[in-house]
């Protein structure tokens, strides 16, 4: 039984644990990456103002390319086109290890983040169509199942970081078995491809204005998002005096309460909505942003964050499920949300370090808790536009309507 999909129920089943294997895959690249950083600052001879700037190149790298991700998925479909891409961001996590200075660490993290941000698209939009051919809510489970990976490939990399091994070897092996992982996951992804004598989309557009509206929202998500994780240490050391210890497990404590919001979230806009819910998140946020700025001490601090984390944890994928449904583009939609949400968590850190230098770290979560706001305020843009087909009420994707015989 196909239910109109083109895909038996077992084949959109199979296709969805495969999706979700290959964004576990996609989050233990990342995680590996992270927990190396100081050894390849080191292998580089790079400061730390210099290693500041060559971390934005993954970031520009993927804003650059992830345009491209939608032709490349017209041209060879959407299982052949993740099979590329992702081989190619799993292989990339090699690079950076190999660079010797400064100039060849910046072409090495351009790759990277390039190569990230192709896959990227590439898999929330499949992801999106899994969704509405699946006729209930899975992205923020994938989502989640990105969290779970970069959780392990950051255990990974700690434990080869604490054996003291050179992440040169680390990366190539990690970089070897991801590769496998991720091919042999996109074998049971679904084969959807655009249809027959259909126009190709452009290499490069600007976002819809649909994109630039939902992107606003996760906009503020991942500044929330961005802000906590990076800076939630920093907060309780120095502006609650905690001991270092305390103050690393707040950076955990976020994380795993991110990934299991997201693990969990499918059920709740299941039986409450993308609006509801993300207005819900939204209020949450919102009273975290505050307990942190008024927060006597660390555990009222920490359990501002973890109400930050649960409030912004579905926003991100829901957004990208939104931009996958407003139009007949989802691709260059979905890219336009994805780099609306990148520049996000690249500005976010620097603009909460700009604010604490300025006034106070406290001052920079003000912007974060008005920031979180926004999302109570903007939650609407997410309903499912009128007219949609499929069980959820969500329209059928016009450029990619089935499997070609």
């Amino acid at each position: 039984m196909t239910g109109g999909t083109g895909f038996s129920r077992q084949t959109l089943k199979r296709g969805r644990y495969a999706l979700a294997a290959v964004f576990c895959v996609h989050g233990a690249v990342t995680g590996s990456f992270a927990t190396r950083i100081p050894w390849i600052q080191e292998h580089a001879g790079v400061s730390a103002g210099q290693l500041g700037l060559a971390l934005a190149f993954p970031a520009i790298g993927s804003v650059l390319l992830m345009p491209v991700s939608g032709a490349i998925t017209h041209r060879f479909g959407a299982r052949r086109a993740l099979s590329g891409l992702l081989a190619l961001w799993t292989l990339a996590l090699a690079l950076p290890a190999f660079s010797p200075n400064l100039l060849t660490l910046c072409a090495a993290l351009f790759v990277y983040g390039a190569t990230a941000g192709m896959a990227d698209v590439a898999m929330n939009a499949l992801g999106v169509e899994t969704e509405n051919r699946l006729g209930r809510s899975i992205m923020s489970g994938l989502h989640g199942m990105w969290s779970a990976g970069a959780l392990l490939g950051s255990a990974a990399g700690t434990v080869a970081a604490h054996l003291g091994s050179d992440s040169r070897v680390h990366h190539c092996v990690a970089a070897a078995v991801l590769t496998v992982l991720g091919l042999v996951a996109c074998r049971n992804v679904l084969d959807v491809r655009s249809a027959p004598g259909g126009a190709a989309p452009p290499r490069f557009a600007l976002p819809p204005r649909s994109a630039l509206i939902i992107g606003a929202v996760g906009f503020c998500a991942v500044f929330a998002e961005g802000g906590s994780l990076d800076w939630s240490a920093v907060f309780l050391r120095d502006t609650l005096d905690t001991s270092p210890g305390l103050a690393a497990a707040s950076t955990t404590a976020f994380s795993l309460t991110m990934a299991l919001a997201r693990l969990a979230g499918d059920r709740v806009v299941d039986r409450f909505g993308a609006v509801r819910t993300v207005r819900a998140g939204g209020v949450l946020a919102t009273l975290g942003g505050l307990l942190v700025v008024l927060a006597p001490d660390a555990p009222a601090a920490m359990a501002g964050f973890a109400l930050i984390g649960l409030g912004v944890a579905v926003v991100v994928p829901l957004a990208f499920a939104a931009a996958g449904r407003s139009g007949p583009r989802p691709s260059q939609a979905i890219a336009g949300v994805a780099t609306i949400t990148y520049t996000s968590g690249l500005v976010a850190p620097s603009a909460i370090g700009g604010i604490a230098n300025a006034t106070s770290l406290v001052q920079s979560f003000v912007l974060v808790t008005v920031l979180a706001f926004g999302l109570v305020l903007g939650a609407g843009v997410l309903r499912p536009a009128a007219g949609a087909t499929t069980a959820k009420g969500y329209p059928a994707e016009a450029e990619v309507p089935g499997p070609r015989p």
